[in-house]
């Protein structure tokens, strides 16, 4: 028997990609590949055909259906995922007042907090008007 020689894993002999990437294709690609297929009329070729472009063959039913169901946008690649809820306006808007509102806010605690530590300044210093208004 043949003894089997175990080799380390190190980077070198490693060859796994990061990340799959789902393929995507055109519906240039997508017509042209129905065209190819239409006109194979041997037995045979289509199999060869779908081999030659790495292709499964429900794809190609799959773009069949949407070509007879006329669906020419179908063929161009889709967004995946939800579909954006649209925003209100009148909510950008409330956005908007409740951050220049929060700024407001804040300016006038700073301003408040200055005007009594001017007061307290006075008090100290002994100067006339400190005591005046609260």
């Amino acid at each position: 028997m043949d003894a089997q020689v175990e080799r380390p894993v190190t980077q070198e002999n490693v060859q796994v990609v990061a990340k799959p990437r789902r393929r995507t294709y055109t519906a240039e690609y997508k017509r042209r590949i129905l065209k190819e297929a239409d006109a194979c009329t041997t037995p045979g070729t289509v199999g060869a055909l779908l081999r030659r472009e790495g292709l499964y063959s429900s794809l190609l039913v799959e773009w069949r259906r949407a070509r007879r169901r006329g669906e020419l946008a179908a063929l161009a690649p889709k967004k995946r995922g939800r579909t954006p809820t649209p925003v209100d306006p009148r909510d950008r808007k409330i956005t908007e007042l409740e951050r220049q509102l929060a700024q407001m806010t804040g300016r006038a605690e700073r301003a408040e907090a200055l005007v009594e530590a001017q007061k307290n300044l006075a008090a100290l210093l002994g100067r006339p008007g400190a005591s005046a208004q609260s």
